[in-house]
């Protein structure tokens, strides 16, 4: 049903639908003609560009559908093959699913006359069956003004997925975080063939990050990043710099390179700290702030926030050299209280035994080096503590398709 029976002003819709080359893709405009829509329309069907040509939509030759429906070609048409998709399945879908919305409610017959609709559609050239861009298109037409008419999606929605969804047609997956707790690999070798063959071996899953340790950057700089996202294009890769200057140049230089995170040592200078995050943020990706050998991280995190630069993750780090001495997990509830959609991972000597009581602590990140990467059995020992940690499962991608919040 319209968003509260009124007259559409200017709505707006998206949907994807299909799959392989006559996958549909339609985004939609629908407003009144006295609006901005109306002028658009009018516009569209005046000032033609070669190879978009708009076209209304017909039911069949000589009979356009109603409300009158503006298509407008996403991809240039180069040749006869191209337009005969375009003037033929695609042309009579769109007429089709914008009548059958009528019919079913979806606008209310009154304001047929009243509005009119553009219908931005894809139509790869690689497409054959024309049976299936009839159908894909149908399907991704009635969906996309369904969306538009309701406000699909909310801004909670929108929220809700952004760390969780990914593009059905990129090929791979940018890997955000949202469902903690997560395990983080950490590999401290200077040895890249290692690395690459563990890679290999550790187990897929969405809650397991990859960690470029220190020496590993040291010894072959951002390129070790590329190699890694080469052997796990959908993992999440921290790479540890340890940034005590150059902040932005250096959160530069992870983003280049397709690393997800960088780490910035908490005994940098404030200003290099905040220099890291805000070119972070700036290029997508995390911050994370390693408190090794900072005494109390909590004071730090106070002038952050008060500057607004908040890290994304605060790691509380025990070094291998000090690993007999306590845990440094007691500041995760404060830290938490001053910022409380930044993630705390705690890192050095987490084995499998002292999982719980991390977890106990609301540790979201669970940093392991050795006891996964010195094991015989990288996968089985990654395996055991996935399982630990209570995430064995992978969160498959998925393409939201009914428009339901």
């Amino acid at each position: 049903m319209a968003k509260d029976t009124k007259l559409p002003y200017f709505e707006i819709g998206e949907a994807l639908i299909g799959t392989g080359a006559e996958l549909a893709h339609v985004d939609l405009m629908i407003g009144s003609k006295d609006g901005p829509v109306g002028q658009a329309f009018a516009t569209g069907m005046t000032q033609l560009s070669a190879g978009h040509t708009p076209l209304l939509s017909v039911i069949r030759p000589n009979l356009p559908t109603k409300p009158s429906t503006l298509i407008v070609p996403k991809v240039t048409l180069k040749k006869g093959a191209d337009t005969s998709k375009i003037f033929g399945p695609a042309q009579s879908a769109v007429a089709k699913a914008v009548a059958d919305a009528v019919e079913e409610g979806i606008l209310p017959k009154e304001f047929a006359d009243d509005v009119v609709i553009i219908a931005s559609v894809f139509i790869s050239p690689d497409a054959e069956d024309y049976s299936k861009i009839y159908r894909y298109n149908y399907g991704a037409t009635k969906l996309a003004l369904k969306r538009a008419l309701e406000g699909f999606p909310s801004m909670d929605k929108v929220l809700a997925e952004s760390n969780k969804s990914t593009h059905a047609v990129m090929g791979f997956k940018v890997s955000r975080l949202w469902d903690a707790p997560y395990l983080q690999v950490a590999f401290d070798t200077t040895s890249l063939e290692f690395v690459l063959q563990a890679m290999k071996e550790l187990p897929q899953n969405d809650h397991l990050l990859i960690e470029a340790g220190t020496p590993l950057i040291k010894r072959f700089g951002t390129d070790v990043i590329t190699k890694i996202r080469e052997v796990r294009p959908d993992a999440f890769i921290v790479a540890d710099f340890k940034t005590l200057d150059t902040g932005n140049l250096e959160a530069r230089m992870v983003a280049d390179a397709t690393g997800d995170a960088i780490v910035v040592s908490a005994l940098a200078p404030v200003p290099t700290i905040a220099k890291v995050i805000d070119e972070a943020h700036k290029t997508g990706i995390y911050a994370i702030v390693d408190t090794l050998n900072l005494e109390d991280p909590v004071p730090l995190m106070k002038e952050l926030v008060s500057m607004n630069a908040i890290p994304d993750i605060v790691e509380l780090h025990r070094g291998i050299d000090v690993e007999n001495s306590e845990y440094a997990w007691g500041s995760i509830d404060e830290i938490k209280k001053i910022s409380p959609k930044t993630f705390i991972a705690v890192a050095g000597g987490v084995k499998l035994e002292t999982i719980p009581l991390a977890l106990k602590a609301k540790a979201d990140i669970l940093v392991v080096g050795r006891a996964i990467t010195g094991s015989k059995n990288i996968r089985g020992t990654a395996e055991q503590f996935i399982a630990k940690i209570g995430k064995p499962e992978i969160d498959q991608s998925r393409i939201t398709t009914d428009g339901s919040d």
